[in-house]
């Protein structure tokens, strides 16, 4: 099999809607920029169901796969030389968020701050997170909270990011590019 040839410091960002075919798209990515990457894995299991739908994500992902569970301290995976899929950012915000007692000042500080050191780590990140308002409007004070949260830190992470790409049913868009 081979392999591109890549720059071990890049970030990735894939964004879309729910379902828009991120994480196939940041997996598919992840196997033609090497044979074993690492999966880090935000979520918390709330509760049977979504312990479900992780049981079905870990499933999806054969034995070429380093799986990694972290819910907020992403910077302290050893990942140094290999390529990161992180899924995802809403997740682990949430966890932030839920830990601030909804706090957006906050949260936004510590997962700023957790990034900057994990992107000091010589390693390529392909990061997913899910785009913001597109869909419904948060109809709780909550809601708006974390709209605005995940707002701010998907522009954070765009901005550093040396391609972001923009999944639409399954089919990605490359809003910006290094190369270009």
């Amino acid at each position: 099999m081979n392999f591109q040839i890549i720059e071990l410091k890049m970030i990735y960002f894939i964004t879309g809607g729910e379902r828009s075919g991120k994480s196939s798209y940041a997996q598919n990515l992840a196997l033609q920029l090497s044979y074993s990457p690492v999966y880090l894995a935000t979520a918390r299991k709330w509760d049977t169901d979504f312990e479900k739908r992780i049981t079905r994500h870990q499933a999806d992902r054969d034995e070429r796969w380093i799986n990694l569970e972290e819910e907020k301290h992403i910077s302290t995976a050893d990942v140094e030389g290999k390529i990161v899929v992180m899924d995802c950012v809403t997740l682990w915000l949430s966890n932030f968020f839920i830990d601030t007692k909804n706090n957006v000042e906050e949260s936004l500080s510590l997962a700023k701050d957790e990034l900057a050191k994990a992107f000091q780590k010589k390693c390529t990140w392909i990061i997913i997170s899910n785009e913001i308002g597109m869909g419904v409007h948060a109809t709780t004070e909550i809601g708006r909270k974390f709209v605005e949260l995940q707002g701010w830190i998907n522009q954070h992470i765009a901005t550093r990011a040396d391609e972001v790409v923009f999944m639409v049913s399954g089919i990605p868009m490359i809003i910006k590019s290094k190369s270009k």
